[in-house]
């Protein structure tokens, strides 16, 4: 029977960055993947020759070579990966769109504080204060308690218009809660986003899981796709083994799941209070068009639409909600390396509702999907006139079902593991539900678990 230090459930970002730091300090570690390929939330897939990214729309926390002190940076050294392997390219700009105003920003945080200024001149002291107290928030202190960020931040924003456009990428883009986030996570999704901002790598997700997968085996990890776990199992309070779907089993010294908290405790072969799964969950069209969307002038890299002054970021009652979206341009960064123009919307969805839909519906209702993210970027840029080449739908119960996250919820349950412990003695936590947000933090949250309860000897275990 096979034995390791650490097995690791999960190949996603955080699992890989997890893998990768116990290799290299010679601990014996095989990481097991249900699906067939590799990065979790984070993957990527073909259809018809096309190359299809399935989480990234962009990497935050951009920084450039050299820069000191940024979590690029920082994770890039813990994992000893050369910064240019990434080949990253900037954003052009982003923008937050409500029916009365919109905002502006970049890569350089000016941007947003001249468009702040320009347009709330009232709120110019109030965001530089806003400013001051995130650059100096300790925001990856694993004993912080949760707090709500809207509560925090209105003491210091004082125009509603201006915090609900603030919130809106920030939720969008990391938040298990609904309509709020706990400060921590406010202040990491802040800094990602507004100050250090968007890239791309160069040919999307697939390079950088490609880059850490080949990093892991070189260094001597075990990577095991298609082995789904099937059980957790614990001997006297202590996880001993694990068993795949297949039945065999693996014995372990300790597990790292990447899974997602309700996900893994669902699994535990002991009596366990199981977190409730989160609500949040989208549906993404992805569309290829004959035409560049520059060509037509559009040079905006994601814009975060929002049809009415409240940002509603909540589980809708129907299907999907189309009164706000995400609409990326992948094309629009500083290097394009696709052949055809791209646009991909993103809109909040219902798991439930579309759980319960039978197979021609389904099918049907995916079809309302594009149709409604072509009008609304017909609606936004009726510029662009180009032909529909290509397209594909992905739904919450496609999320369910490619990944494992219950309900489809892409950031996982509101009750984060920020310490990484889970209550059982040598399981322990990494990614979505440690509570570190995005691709770099999702890789960050796998090392800094890795360090400190597999190296560390953390829990004293």
């Amino acid at each position: 029977m096979a034995q390791y230090d650490t097995v690791i459930i999960g190949a996603g970002m955080s699992g890989l960055a997890a893998g990768i730091r116990l290799a290299m300090f010679d601990q014996k570690v095989c990481i097991l993947e249900r699906h067939k390929v590799a990065g979790g939330l984070n993957s990527y897939y073909e259809r018809q020759g096309r190359k299809l990214d399935v989480g990234l729309h962009a990497m935050t926390n951009f920084a450039r070579k050299g820069e000191r002190g940024r979590p690029l940076t920082k994770l890039l050294k813990q994992l000893r990966i050369p910064y240019e392997k990434l080949e990253l390219s900037q954003q052009n700009f982003s923008r937050i769109v409500f029916p009365e105003h919109d905002l502006s920003f970049s890569n350089d945080p000016q941007l947003l504080t001249d468009e702040i200024e320009k347009k709330f001149p009232d709120q110019k002291d109030n965001f530089a204060r806003l400013l001051d107290v995130v650059k100096n928030f300790d925001d990856v202190n694993l004993n912080n308690r949760p707090e709500s960020a809207k509560t925090k931040v209105r003491e210091i924003i004082t125009d509603e218009r201006l915090l609900e456009m603030l919130f809106c990428p920030l939720l969008i883009y990391g938040s298990a809660w609904e309509n709020d986030m706990d400060f921590s996570q406010f202040v990491i999704m802040f800094k990602s986003i507004y100050l250090e901002g968007f890239s791309r790598p160069k040919n999307g997700v697939r390079s950088v899981i490609h880059l850490l997968t080949e990093k892991y085996t070189q260094l001597g990890g075990e990577l095991r796709l298609g082995a789904g776990v099937k059980s957790i199992d614990v001997k006297n309070g202590v996880v001993n083994s694990v068993t795949l779907d297949s039945g065999e089993t693996i014995k372990t010294y300790k597990v790292m799941s990447s899974m997602g908290l309700p996900e893994t405790m669902r699994i535990v072969a002991e009596k366990v209070n199981n977190p409730v799964p989160g609500s949040m969950s989208f549906t993404e069209t992805i569309l290829f068009f004959d035409k560049k969307p520059s060509e037509a002038g559009i040079r905006d890299t994601i814009i975060f639409y929002n049809d009415h002054e409240k940002y509603d970021y909540q589980k809708p009652q129907t299907l999907t909600d189309y009164h706000s979206a995400v609409i990326c341009f992948p094309n629009n960064f500083g290097y394009d390396d696709y052949d055809e123009g791209l646009i991909r919307v993103t809109f909040i969805a219902n798991f439930d509702k579309w759980n319960e839909l039978d197979r021609p519906t389904y099918l049907q209702m995916k079809k309302e999907v594009r149709d409604q993210a072509l009008a609304l970027t017909a609606k936004l840029f009726p510029e662009f006139q180009a032909n529909l080449l290509y397209h594909d739908v992905f739904t919450p119960k496609t999320i369910t079902r490619y990944t494992g996250h219950f309900q489809g919820a892409v950031y996982g349950t509101t009750q984060k593991a920020r310490n990484g412990r889970t209550g059982i003695k040598n399981l322990f936590i990494c990614g979505t539900d440690q509570g570190f947000l995005g691709i770099v933090g999702a890789m960050l949250s796998g090392i800094s678990m890795a360090n400190l309860h597999c190296l560390m000897n953390g829990e004293n275990a």
